[in-house]
């Protein structure tokens, strides 16, 4: 493999998305055809390259470069359509701002895609009262309401062969898991992806937020905003349910009614989906060490994660698969 800071690489996209500096996000911006003032700073983002930007007149805006070979510029534009379609519903989301001769996408003169967000004030929730999870609950009812009537995206679907199968392909591709371990680790993940296959026959999937726990959450004078929708994928509704709840749904019905009453204000709620929940937290722990595995050539992640690779990780990683696996096995 060739090193992040080879010449090779750095003439790449990847390259020069690794490299990205407040200079060179403030030159594509002014060739996006907006003014600023030449105040940027990074935000903490490890996914994309993230930076707030002043603009001529004071407004600040947050500049999102994205990943180089993630998205494709059709499947960044349908996350843009959505936002436009939730903020046309007056649902508090983001959509970016058009930028000139370029709508809402820009591209830098290395390649890599860029689009600017409206700046929001607020803060992420630490807890929710069962008031708060009723009126998030109503705001997933309006999204899916949305979400769930643009079709044929090309969206990836979350299934047990993406959050799965690859993400388990690319642990063992790209990182380095003890012998003895790694035969354990296939065994437990195989075994749960098969359940969760079985689970998520039948069950209707349609676009969604994908990503939605409070970390992705401001509250702030106007209420809940809903941020980051990076990961809209074509999934079971319950997805952007159960990264909000504060504990396992057994541990927290209180929480996970008030969420699904407020969203049959609006939209039917599958109860029966109730029972991926499991399934799909033990896919999020699979998907989770694939996609660090996957970026482990961007120097943010080895500096973000000091402890992957190292034995008591993937010892860590099987745990919490068997815990899943006894879980689902219950049912």
């Amino acid at each position: 493999m060739q090193q992040p800071d080879s010449p090779a690489v750095l003439d790449t996209p990847t390259g020069q998305f690794f490299s990205l500096t407040p200079e060179r996000v403030l030159d594509a911006v002014e060739l996006g055809g907006v003014h600023t003032t030449g105040l940027c700073y990074a935000l903490n983002s490890l996914e994309n390259r993230v930076y707030e930007v002043e603009l001529d007149g004071g407004e600040r805006v947050v500049a999102k470069f994205y990943r180089p070979q993630r998205w494709s510029r059709e499947q960044i534009l349908v996350e843009h359509r959505l936002l436009a379609a939730l903020a046309d519903a007056e649902i508090p989301v983001c959509p970016p701002r058009e930028l000139k001769a370029s709508g809402t996408l820009a591209t830098t003169p290395e390649g890599i895609l860029f689009a600017l967000f409206p700046r929001v004030g607020g803060r992420s929730p630490d807890e929710l009262t069962l008031g708060e999870y009723e009126q998030l609950g109503r705001l997933l009812g309006r999204i899916h309401n949305v979400s769930s009537r643009i079709v044929g995206t090309a969206r990836p679907p979350l299934s047990p062969e993406t959050y799965g199968r690859r993400a388990l392909q690319a642990i063992f591709e790209r990182a380095k898991v003890g012998e003895g371990l790694a035969a354990r680790l296939r065994q437990a993940a195989e075994m749960l992806v098969t359940h969760a296959e079985l689970r998520f026959a039948g069950v209707p999937s349609f676009l969604l937020h994908a990503d939605c726990h409070r970390g992705n959450l401001l509250k702030g004078s106007q209420g809940f905003f809903f941020l980051d929708f990076d990961d809209a994928a074509i999934g079971p509704a319950v997805q952007d349910f159960w990264l909000l709840l504060p504990a396992r749904p057994k541990d927290c019905p209180d929480e996970l009614g008030a969420l699904v009453s407020g969203y049959e204000a609006f939209r039917e709620f599958p109860h029966a989906s109730v029972r991926l929940i499991e399934v799909l937290r033990a896919l999020r722990y699979l998907r989770y060490a694939g996609w660090i595995a996957a970026r482990w050539d961007d120097p943010a992640f080895s500096r973000a994660f000091p402890q992957f690779g190292t034995e008591s990780y993937w010892e860590g990683l099987l745990n919490d698969l068997l815990e899943q696996a006894s879980l689902v096995q219950e049912g």
